[in-house]
């Protein structure tokens, strides 16, 4: 950083934008009993079919652990359903029932209402920026993790 004012701007910003998304969490627990950590591994099980928990660990950007934990807890609210393979008995698929469904399809962006055709009407190449500069600030404040050593985010 080169002065106090740009850390503090920084600090500013991504504060803003952790409050902004813990709101919008907070108000889908209360709405509809899920976290956002659930509704991104929900999401994930919904775009994969019938995945693994490795395959659904790795497009939620969480540790094979961590979403194990998640789909306990979704499995006893009934929104998925896990089975072991019948080729290989170590693997688990792992698939959305039909209230797992029927939730994901009343839940609204988690960044809140507006947030996602305001940002659908910027510039493609603007989106794509916006997407990579947050990727590269999440690498720089947490570059241990590497995206998947997440045992403290909340199930």
């Amino acid at each position: 950083m080169t002065d106090a004012s740009e850390r503090r701007a920084l600090l500013k910003a991504i504060r803003r934008l952790a409050r902004a998304v813990d709101i919008q969490s907070r108000r889908i627990d209360r709405e509809l009993g899920l976290t956002l950590p659930q509704y991104i591994v929900l999401s994930a099980v919904r775009d994969l079919g019938n995945g693994t928990s490795r395959e659904i660990a790795a497009a939620s950007d969480a540790s094979p652990a961590t979403v194990v934990g998640i789909l306990d807890k979704l499995e006893a609210k009934g929104l998925v359903e896990r089975a072991r393979s019948t080729t290989d008995r170590r693997s688990v698929h792992t698939r959305l029932t039909a209230a797992g469904e029927a939730t994901l399809a009343r839940i609204p962006f988690p960044l809140g209402p507006g947030f996602e055709s305001a940002f659908a009407a910027l510039p493609t190449e603007t989106r794509a920026r916006t997407i990579a500069a947050l990727n590269d600030l999440a690498a720089l404040a947490a570059p241990e993790e590497a995206g998947l050593e997440d045992s403290a985010a909340p199930l």
